[in-house]
């Protein structure tokens, strides 16, 4: 399989460089987990799990998540708000993506 992106002259059409594109940046695959983890979670619950992340970072990371439909938004029209993120079925699809991630991670950590 990697062959086929090595005889590709073109990286960015390859399925690899897509899913890449998906995922990029330092909060991605950290926000996926955490919905692989806990199922439903709230704006502060992702907050408070990954820590050092501004409130604007996290939204934009949440709607490019959403926009790819990787995660589900779920608005309750209630007092206060009530917003709460959870896996799609394509993004419940990635996870054995990152469970692969995390396994080479595991094995091969020095």
């Amino acid at each position: 399989m990697i062959e086929n992106y090595i005889e590709n002259a073109n990286f960015e059409e390859t399925g690899f460089s897509y899913t890449l594109s998906l995922i990029s940046g330092k909060y991605k695959m950290i926000i996926l987990y955490c919905l692989m983890e806990y199922k439903i979670v709230r704006f502060n619950q992702l907050q408070r799990y990954i820590k050092k992340i501004s409130d604007k970072t996290l939204s934009q990371n949440l709607k490019e998540l959403e926009r790819d439909e990787l995660i589900h938004r779920e608005v309750y029209n209630q007092i206060p708000p009530k917003v709460e993120y959870s896996l799609t079925k394509r993004g419940e699809s990635l996870m054995k993506v990152l469970d692969e991630l995390c396994r080479w991670g595991e094995e091969n950590r020095k």
